[in-house]
């Protein structure tokens, strides 16, 4: 790779061991960084989010200020016309809600959509490139070797210096048969032409091998292209993703207030708005248990997790999260159920091909947990297309992992994991067929065999 992405590996290495450090974070994938040009930084896309999906901190709170008080609705009581306005305010606040929450999904599925298809891009580009480094790397190995073959038929041929001398060494032990004189001249013939067609092969594996050579450099470039793409398109669905989950947390926030809000101005009957305030205190008192409880959850498994890690020697624990005793683990508990590696021929409309299947299945219920294969820091959590809802984990070292079709997160974006920590649940979200966890490996980049990988390093 490239100087400056040994430099980001080096500092991220330095920094804690598994990923970029905050203010490298425009680096999102490991073989090469995002050019001043290329990339777009978080504050533009925060302007971008403004417009394109019209969910924002600051868009947020006007919105917030807008928002009748239950003192509004009791003083609007008082007549028919405040009334009326009021509910024409808060029927068109409901309507907004529902419309901006709507268009900032739609938004962060589009956005994730094109991740996803930039992503695979540049994943068939780059084993586009590999194929074609390895072809030109046999071809110049089928060189080698017959440059050698060559060269010592040629020793033999000429080993005493010149023809006549080679000659002569050829006939040394002849009886002066004639037949036995044209065997050894028809047997030297073959064996310069042999010598020739060895040779006439060690230079067409040459001109192929770097005629390969050159369409493998093309394809890498075409390679860095599509990464820097990929890079960008995570990026935007990763600003859609935040934007679209604050819009459906400020639609849950406030439509049940404003629809009991618009139940009591509407009310002909005795039921006072006190009524309504009590039972929207009751609403907000449950929510509030709920979350409390699943943030206690979600502290006791992180605890779990790093307790584990600490028994193992630093290695990070499962938090019931398989086996392994080293620094990575297995990332789910359930059944391996499709490996890495090309899949059967298919044919669909006169054509056939072959896709690479690129990670490990993991085959569970619905629900299981997910843990962290390693520790390091989420460098996206959100829709990804086929994928459904994706994590990835930069681990430092050019190194990271990724987990697909998750029902729920338990992690965000930017949140730094340990090894075995719960970071989401199993789903069926994107090209789906059932709940499991699609799990990839990243090295610079590019895929490799998760299988392998995990095996190595005794977490399989």
């Amino acid at each position: 790779m490239n100087d400056d992405f040994q430099a980001y590996a080096a500092a991220a290495s330095e920094d804690c061991g598994c990923a970029p450090t905050p203010a490298e974070r425009r680096a999102l994938w490991p073989s090469s960084q995002v050019t001043r040009r290329g990339a777009i930084t978080v504050g533009a896309l925060s302007a971008i989010a403004l417009t394109a999906f019209g969910v924002a901190n600051g868009t947020q709170a006007a919105h917030a200020a807008d928002y009748p008080s239950w003192d509004d609705v009791q003083r609007a009581k008082a007549s028919e016309s405040a009334k009326g306005a009021e509910i024409k305010r808060i029927e068109g606040l409901i309507q907004s809600l529902t419309q901006r929450a709507a268009a900032a999904e739609a938004a962060a599925r589009a956005a994730g959509d094109e991740f996803y298809e930039a992503q695979q891009a540049f994943f068939e580009q780059a084993q586009a490139a590999e194929d074609l480094q390895s072809q030109a790397d046999e071809q110049a190995k089928i060189a080698d070797e017959s440059s050698v073959k060559a060269g010592q038929v040629a020793t033999q041929l000429y080993r005493t210096g010149g023809d006549q001398a080679a000659l002569e060494l050829f006939l040394a032990d002849s009886s002066g048969s004639a037949d036995d004189l044209l065997s050894r001249l028809g047997s030297m013939d073959q064996l310069l032409e042999y010598n020739k067609t060895v040779a006439d092969k060690a230079a067409a594996a040459r001109d192929s091998a770097q005629s390969l050579s050159n369409q493998a450099k093309t394809a890498r470039d075409e390679r860095d292209r599509l990464q820097k793409i990929a890079e960008e398109k995570m990026i935007r669905a990763q600003q859609a993703s935040d934007a679209a989950q604050a819009a459906l947390q400020e639609k849950q926030d406030n439509l049940t207030t404003l629809q009991a809000q618009l139940s009591a101005l509407k009310d002909k009957t005795a039921a006072t708005v006190a009524g309504y305030k009590e039972g929207e205190r009751k609403r907000k008192e449950a929510e509030a248990k709920r979350r409390r409880e699943e943030e206690e959850r979600r502290k006791r498994e992180a605890a779990e997790a790093a307790k584990n890690h600490q028994n193992n020697g630093g290695g990070g624990g499962g938090g019931g999260g398989g086996s392994g005793s080293g620094s990575w683990r297995r990332p789910h508990g359930g059944f391996i159920s499709s490996y890495y590696g090309w899949r059967p021929v298919t044919c669909s409309g006169g054509k056939c091909g072959s896709r690479l299947h690129g990670g490990l299945d993991f085959a569970a219920g619905c629900g299981a947990p997910i843990f962290a294969a390693a520790s390091g820091r989420v460098d996206f959590a959100g829709y990804n297309g086929g994928f459904g809802n994706f994590i990835r984990i930069q681990h430092g070292g050019g190194i990271a992992t990724g987990y697909a079709h998750q029902s729920r997160f338990a992690v965000r974006y930017g949140q730094h994991v340990s090894a075995g920590q719960v970071i989401g649940y199993s789903g069926n979200t994107g090209n789906s067929l059932g709940c499991h966890l699609h799990f990839e490996v990243y090295i610079n980049g590019g895929r490799t065999n998760p299988y392998s990988f995990l095996s190595a390093r005794g977490a399989l």
